[in-house]
C-alpha cells in the first residue's frame, strides 16, 4: 500500500539533526518537562529589536512562570529583562519604542506593565478591577487599549468592581443560566461579557469602547482588535447572533475610537465567520478571513480585502484550495503574508493586493506569528518541527536563507538523542494519498522488532502538523522506545477542503478506514511487532479510540484522552453547539440516525482492548462523564482498565507537574501492554501519595 517514504531531513527547510552529537540517551518526557517555551515576541517599530516572552516550567510547583526578553534582530547577544519569578508576558513595543509594555501577575491578577528600556523597575500601569486579557497600544502611545470581562449591564467599571466584591462576599455558591454558551472551554461565563476598554497611558478612567451584551471581541484574542492608523476607529470582532452558541456569525465591526457614535458592522451579509481583521499600514484596506457556511467551523477560510473607500470586499485567494490562517500586511501595503497548513506543514505565504497567484515564502516546520520589517528586508516568525521546540527565525524578503534568531533550548537538545521523523504516503480506498509521519525511536536497529504507537489526531478538522508539541509529544513516546506512526486521515486540513468535509455525518466511515489504511501500513514494517502495538488519541482522537474498541482487536492497549463515548449526552452538554449542529445535521431529535450510526457506546458489548481513560473535570468541550461512562462501560465488561482524572484542567493537560505525571501514566500503561522502557517511578509514586 505505500506510495512514498521520505526521510524527514530531505523534505523540511527546519532542521536539526535528529541525533545531538555526543548525546547517549534518548529524549524522553522528563526533558519535555524541561523545555523552554517561546510564548510571544513582538519586533520594535524600528526594526532593530526583537522582544520576546520565554515560559519555564516549574514540576514541583506544579506552575510556570516567564520573563521577558530582549534582543537585536539579525543577531546579537539576548537580555534578560524580567526576573522570571512570575508571568510576564505578551510583550507589545510603544510606538516610540521607547518602552515595552507587557502583561503580568506580579501583584495577583492580570495588569499592564510597563518598563522604560534605558533602564529601571517595571510600572504597574493598569489597576482595572478585572484581569486583563489582551492589550495594545494605541498609534500615538496615548493609551492602552485592552479586554476585559465585566457585567454588560454595568454602565462602568465601578459598577463592575462592586458587583464582583458583592459575589465574593456571598455565603450561597450558585450558578443560574438563562441563555446558551454559559460556560466555554474550561471556564464559567457567570453573567459577564469580554468588552473593549482604552485608558490613558498617562494614568486616568478606563472607557468601554464596546458596551452591550455581547462579546466584543468575540473570541478575546489581540488579533480580534486593531486601533486604526490614524487612531479614529476601533476594528474588532462581535457575534450579533442571539443565540452566539448555535451561531459561527462572527462579523468585522468598526467604531469612533473616542467613543461617539455606534459601530458599524462592516461583513453583515455574511452570515458565516469573518474575523482577525488588520488595517494596511496606509490605513486603505482591511484584510480579513471568511468564511462562507454558516455553523461550519471548518469551513475554507478565504483572505478577504474590505476596501474603506468603496466598502466593498473581495477575495484574495479564491484559488487557493487550503485555510488562510495568521495574516500579516508588508509595510508597502501592496502585499500580505499569511500562514496555511498544506501538506501537513505550516507554510508561509504571500499574496498581492493587486491580485495573482499565491507565492510560497517559506516551507519547513509549521510557522506562526509572522512580522514583518518596516525596511521590507526581512520578516521574523517563531518555526517549530517534530523534532525542535519553536524559536524566533527570520527570513530575507525573497525568501531565502532562514537564520535562527534565538536558540532557545539548544543545550537541552543537545543532552538527548530524539528520533528519526519520516513521511508516509499511501491510498486510500477511493484513490486520494494519505499522509502521516513516521518517528522511528532513538537507536534505531532495522534488524530488530520494536512495539509501536498509532496515534489519532484531534478535531476533528485540525492537522497534525510537523510541529512540535508540549503535549501529545511524538518524540517523547519514540524515546521509550516505541515506533510512532500518527498519521492525517479524511478531515484534515491541508489537502482541500473536500477531504476536510467529508468526516462531516461521517465520523466512524471514510475516515477509520483511512486509518485502518494507516494502521495496515504500520504493520507492513520488518521492524515493528504486530502483537505490540497501541493506539492512542485525544479529543476526535478519543473518540476515534472508543470507535476502535467496539470495531477492532487488532490493537494490544488502547488509551483515550478526553474522547466522547456517547454522542448524544455529549454533544447536548457541550459548549459550542454549532459544532454537532453540523457534525452531525442537527439534534439527536432530528438526526437521530446520524448520531446513532456514529454512537461508540452502541457496540460497548464489543469491548475488549484494554483501555486507559483519560478525563479532566474542567473539560467543557469534552464534558468529564463521557470518560466516566467509558470507564464504566468498560468495568462493567470486566475489560483490563484504568482511569486518570484531573480536577484542576480542561480539555488539555497544561500544569507542568500534572503534565509529567499524565505522560508518565501513559508510558507505563504502554509498558505493561506493549514492552517499552519504564516511566518515572518517583513520579508516579509521587502523584498516588495524593491521589489514592
Amino acid at each position: 500500500m505505500r506510495l512514498a517514504v521520505l526521510p524527514w531531513t530531505a523534505v523540511l527547510g527546519l532542521c536539526l539533526a535528529p541525533c545531538a552529537a555526543g548525546a547517549e540517551r534518548p529524549f524522553r518526557f522528563d526533558d519535555l518537562a524541561r523545555a523552554e517555551r517561546l510564548t510571544a515576541f513582538t519586533l520594535s517599530p524600528d526594526g532593530k529589536w526583537l522582544a520576546y516572552a520565554v515560559t519555564v516550567p516549574d514540576v514541583e510547583e506544579n506552575k510556570s512562570c516567564s520573563a521577558l526578553w530582549v534582543k537585536p534582530a539579525g543577531g546579537g547577544a539576548a537580555r534578560r529583562l524580567t526576573s522570571g519569578q512570575f508571568r510576564d508576558s505578551d510583550p507589545a513595543f510603544s510606538p516610540d519604542g521607547r518602552a515595552l509594555g507587557f502583561l503580568s501577575n506580579r501583584e495577583g491578577g492580570s495588569q499592564i506593565w510597563t518598563l522604560d528600556l534605558g533602564g529601571g523597575e517595571p510600572r504597574r500601569a493598569t489597576s482595572f478591577v478585572n484581569d486583563v486579557g489582551a492589550f495594545q497600544f494605541s498609534p500615538d502611545g496615548k493609551w492602552f487599549v485592552f479586554t476585559s470581562d465585566v457585567f454588560p449591564d454595568c454602565p462602568d467599571a465601578v459598577c463592575t468592581e462592586k458587583r464582583l466584591k458583592d459575589r465574593e462576599k456571598a455565603k450561597i455558591r450558585a450558578r443560574v443560566a438563562e441563555r446558551l454558551l454559559y460556560r466555554h472551554w474550561d471556564s464559567w461565563k457567570d453573567g459577564m461579557r469580554t468588552h473593549i476598554w482604552k485608558i490613558p497611558v498617562a494614568g486616568g478612567g478606563a472607557v468601554d469602547l464596546t458596551p452591550g451584551d455581547r462579546d466584543a471581541p468575540a473570541f478575546g484574542g489581540d488579533h480580534d482588535f486593531q486601533i486604526s492608523p490614524d487612531g479614529k476607529e476601533l476594528l474588532y470582532t462581535s457575534n450579533p447572533d442571539k443565540i452566539e452558541a448555535l451561531s459561527t456569525n462572527v462579523d468585522v465591526w468598526v467604531t469612533p475610537f473616542d467613543g461617539t457614535g455606534k459601530p458599524r458592522d462592516l461583513t453583515l451579509e455574511n452570515k458565516a465567520f469573518d474575523g482577525t481583521p488588520k488595517y494596511s499600514p496606509d490605513g486603505r484596506w482591511i484584510a480579513y478571513r471568511s468564511q462562507k457556511r454558516p455553523g461550519f467551523e471548518s469551513d475554507r477560510f478565504a483572505l478577504m480585502l474590505f476596501d474603506r473607500q468603496n466598502s466593498t470586499s473581495r477575495s484574495l485567494t479564491a484559488d487557493f484550495d487550503n485555510w488562510v490562517e495568521e495574516l500579516e500586511w508588508a509595510p508597502d501595503s501592496k502585499s500580505l503574508y499569511f500562514v496555511s497548513h498544506v501538506a501537513a506543514r505550516g507554510n508561509i505565504y504571500r499574496i498581492a493586493v493587486a491580485g495573482g497567484p499565491v507565492q510560497e515564502v517559506w516551507k519547513g516546520g509549521t510557522a506562526t506569528g509572522v512580522l514583518a520589517a518596516p525596511d521590507r528586508r526581512r520578516i521574523y516568525f517563531s518555526a517549530s518541527s517534530l523534532t525542535k521546540p519553536a524559536d524566533i527565525w527570520s527570513l530575507p524578503a525573497d525568501g531565502k536563507g532562514a537564520v535562527a534568531e534565538t536558540t532557545l533550548n539548544a543545550a537541552l537538545l543537545s543532552e538527548a538523542t530524539r528520533g528519526t521523523v519520516l513521511e508516509r504516503w499511501v491510498p486510500s480506498a477511493d484513490g486520494r494519498r494519505l499522509q502521516g509521519w513516521l518517528i522511528l525511536p532513538p537507536g534505531f536497529d532495522p534488524t530488530k522488532t520494536y512495539p509501536a504507537l498509532f496515534f489519532v489526531h484531534g478535531g476533528p478538522q485540525v492537522p497534525l502538523a510537523d510541529a512540535w508539541s508540549y503535549r501529545w509529544n511524538l518524540e517523547g513516546f519514540a524515546g521509550y522506545g516505541y515506533v510512532v506512526y500518527a498519521g492525517n486521515p479524511r478531515g484534515s486540513p491541508g489537502f482541500g477542503q473536500q477531504f476536510v468535509d467529508e468526516i462531516s455525518k461521517d465520523w466512524g466511515g471514510k475516515v477509520y478506514d483511512d486509518l485502518m489504511r494507516q494502521a495496515d501500513d504500520l504493520e507492513s514494517l520488518p521492524y515493528v511487532d504486530k502483537k505490540r502495538i497501541g493506539a492512542a488519541g485525544a479529543s476526535y482522537g478519543g473518540y476515534m479510540i472508543a470507535w476502535i474498541a467496539g470495531h477492532t482487536k487488532r490493537f494490544a492497549t488502547l488509551i483515550c484522552h478526553d474522547g466522547t463515548i456517547d454522542l448524544r449526552a455529549a454533544n447536548l452538554a457541550t459548549e459550542e453547539l454549532w459544532f454537532p449542529s453540523w457534525e452531525f445535521g442537527g439534534w439527536p431529535w432530528e438526526s437521530g440516525a446520524v448520531y446513532e450510526k456514529w454512537n461508540p457506546i452502541r457496540f460497548a458489548d464489543k469491548f475488549q482492548t484494554p483501555t486507559l481513560v483519560i478525563t479532566n473535570e474542567k473539560d467543557f468541550r469534552v464534558p468529564f462523564e463521557q470518560g466516566l461512562e467509558f470507564f464504566t462501560a468498560l468495568q462493567l465488561k470486566g475489560v483490563p482498565s484504568k482511569l486518570l482524572e484531573f480536577p484542576d484542567e480542561g480539555h488539555w493537560v497544561l500544569k507542568p507537574g500534572n503534565a509529567l505525571f499524565w505522560h508518565n501514566m501513559m508510558v507505563d500503561w504502554l509498558r505493561k501492554y506493549l514492552g517499552g522502557a519504564e516511566a518515572d517511578p518517583k513520579m508516579l509514586e509521587k502523584a498516588y501519595s495524593v491521589t489514592r
